[in-house]
């Protein structure tokens, strides 16, 4: 049995650029590192694992923009190439992918790997490039739609009332791009919210996180069939790294307490909630939030 998974501590990380070496530049004659780039931060990495843990599958996803994303350095091992795991590969990174609010999602393939990718999905948009002078690569692309689990109806709903009476919700593009009453994700366009490092302003991290937060309490709410009006009491940021990519925030039930419960009785409800803002895979700020939920006087 295959699992596909993040690598989950430095040696498989290291394993993970091993097979990406081995398998698409040392043929080539290409020295060790050749197999990085400087989008590595930035980015979804992904293995497939067998039942031993061998990594015998690697591949990458970057985001470009808000709604654009791509796929790089898909590799299999030769022994289980046409087991059907670089299939497994693609579907999770394009899980991924529409969870953090991508529309399209575009690689170069190599010419024998287009029909592979033509059955996925993708189109054949021609000639990209001459990789060493001998691989020839093809752009292709697939446009994605949003994950079948996302209750995109009450998600679009939120985004316009916060667009129609938060203006810098608007100005930053915020999205709510996943959710499924057990995760949130939220994004917001980049090139709005960079300073002159070319990293993001960290009065928008703090207003993306703040933000994902109160709309976990007002799904709940909304869930619960109550009304209440939602403050945020007190909270507290902690920039980890700066964020030089795409971001995307994210909570869900293993980052909340507190319920509705106390607005039955007239009382006001308290939620304690955690919210990660990410770049790629990488955690680069934790937002902890307390959130009211004030009840409605009768």
């Amino acid at each position: 049995m295959y699992k596909c998974r993040a690598p989950q501590n430095k040696a498989e990380l290291a394993q993970y650029y091993q097979l990406r070496w081995q398998i698409l530049r040392k043929p080539w004659l290409q020295p060790n590192g050749s197999e990085k780039d400087d989008l590595e931060a930035q980015s979804y990495h992904r293995v497939i694992v067998d039942d031993m843990d061998n990594i015998v599958g690697v591949g990458r996803l970057h985001k470009n923009s808000q709604e654009h994303a791509q796929i790089r350095y898909m590799a299999i091992s030769d022994e289980l190439r046409g087991h059907g795991l670089g299939k497994i590969l693609i579907s999770e990174l394009e899980r991924l992918a529409a969870q953090a609010g991508v529309k399209t999602i575009e690689l170069n393939a190599r010419a024998d790997a287009i029909g592979f990718y033509q059955q996925l999905g993708y189109t054949n948009d021609g000639y990209s490039h001459m990789l060493y002078g001998v691989v020839s690569h093809n752009k292709m692309t697939k446009s994605i739609s949003s994950a079948d689990e996302h209750l995109s109806q009450t998600a679009d709903n939120l985004q316009q009332l916060w667009h129609q009476t938060i203006p810098l919700s608007k100005a930053m593009n915020i999205k709510i791009c996943y959710f499924d009453q057990e995760k949130l994700l939220t994004n917001c366009e980049p090139s709005f919210n960079k300073n002159l490092h070319n990293t993001m302003f960290a009065g928008s991290i703090y207003t993306l996180a703040t933000l994902t937060g109160w709309a976990w309490v007002y799904f709940e709410l909304l869930a619960q069939s109550k009304q209440a009006d939602i403050v945020l009491a007190e909270g507290n940021i902690r920039y980890i790294a700066p964020l030089g990519g795409i971001a995307h925030a994210q909570t869900g039930l293993n980052l909340v307490t507190g319920n509705t419960k106390p607005l039955a009785d007239g009382n006001n409800a308290r939620f304690n909630i955690d919210v990660e803002v990410c770049c790629g895979d990488k955690v680069v700020a934790l937002f902890t939030g307390s959130y009211v939920a004030i009840a409605k006087r009768r």
